[in-house]
């Protein structure tokens, strides 16, 4: 009985059942959602948000925000595209490399802002949001590259099947586990974790809390510059204003899945599974004819939802915390 009530209190759980419900929901009316060839799909259309929202709960972990990661993606998507239309023959791993390089290098001048000038995130990303925005206009001349501009070999890999899945689907698996892996056995994961719990009991550990930002924000540039590549080349258009406000989404999907914007509290089953709860409702709502409208404001209502039961949730563990020390005491 309380492996189930410890199950039943666990985002993870209650995001399946939501799933679940939303699923069934769907499927009474149009049974064909619920085709495996259909939630691989839903999965497809999720994975560029799933990598995002990595990189954004390193970030959020650390007790900071990171507002400029699709302005990032736009950037650096507007700028692969360029290159591959400039120089056709240019190899694809070659222009993965630059995309993720560059967004490691925006990302980066996010930490170091962070780190070093002791500027507030929210206002540092705000910046750079709008900054990353004009550098693509001024780079692009606010110009499109479009699909008869990029070569074939540019828009086929996230296309492509292997095993029954795009490759695009592949990436979004692989970040999943590599992701486990950091956030779950490496120093700097749990680094991530410690800076956002409480950063002055982290700083008596050792760890360099400026860093671990530092080191949060280059992750999700880094993931954010992937993202531009696979944005521009999977709906084969780049402009400045591709994905713009995608950022809310991103941040959403790390709320939903329980990640806490106070820092400390997360995982990456529950990022995971936040962002693949909106991209079913995405999916979902239009399927059976909800307004576009309706659609935001289910969207916000979820997030809402999410933040209350995060915030009550928080409180719950700081009130068992009294509770142990006032008995040890």
């Amino acid at each position: 009985m309380s492996l189930i009530r410890t199950l039943l209190a666990r985002r993870e759980t209650l995001l399946l059942c939501a799933m679940l419900a939303l699923l069934i929901g769907v499927t009474a009316r149009f049974p064909e959602f619920a085709t495996p060839a259909s939630l691989a799909n839903v999965f497809h259309d999720t994975s560029i948000l799933i990598i995002l929202a990595l990189g954004q709960m390193a970030v959020i972990l650390t007790k900071s925000i990171d507002l400029s990661v699709a302005a990032n993606l736009a950037f650096t998507g507007m700028t692969v595209a360029m290159l591959n239309h400039a120089f056709p023959d240019l190899s694809i791993l070659v222009l993965m490399g630059l995309a993720l390089t560059m967004g490691l290098a925006l990302g980066a001048i996010n930490g170091l802002m962070v780190w070093r000038l002791n500027m507030p995130p929210i206002v540092v990303t705000l910046g750079t949001l709008t900054i990353y925005r004009g550098l693509a206009f001024v780079e692009s001349g606010g110009a499109w590259v479009n699909a008869h501009e990029m070569s074939p070999a540019f828009l086929e890999l996230p296309r492509a099947v292997v095993a029954g899945l795009p490759v695009l689907s592949w990436l979004a698996i692989l970040a999943i586990g590599l992701s486990v892996l950091l956030f779950d056995r490496t120093p700097i994961g749990r680094a991530f974790f410690a800076t956002g719990g409480n950063a002055v009991a982290a700083v008596y550990t050792g760890i360099d809390v400026g860093r671990t930002r530092f080191y949060a924000f280059c992750l999700s540039g880094m993931l954010a510059g992937l993202s531009g590549y696979l944005w521009v080349s999977r709906y084969a258009v780049a402009y400045v204003d591709v994905a713009g406000g995608f950022e809310l989404n991103v941040i959403a999907a790390c709320v939903i899945g329980g990640v806490s914007i106070a820092g400390g509290i997360g995982s990456v089953a529950g990022t995971v599974l936040g962002a693949l709860f909106l991209g079913l409702i995405m999916n979902a709502l239009p399927v059976i004819g909800v307004s576009p409208f309706w659609q935001m404001a289910i969207s916000g209502a979820v997030i809402i939802a999410a933040v209350t039961i995060n915030a009550r949730a928080e409180r719950s563990v700081g009130r068992n915390i009294l509770r142990r020390k006032e008995i040890v005491l």
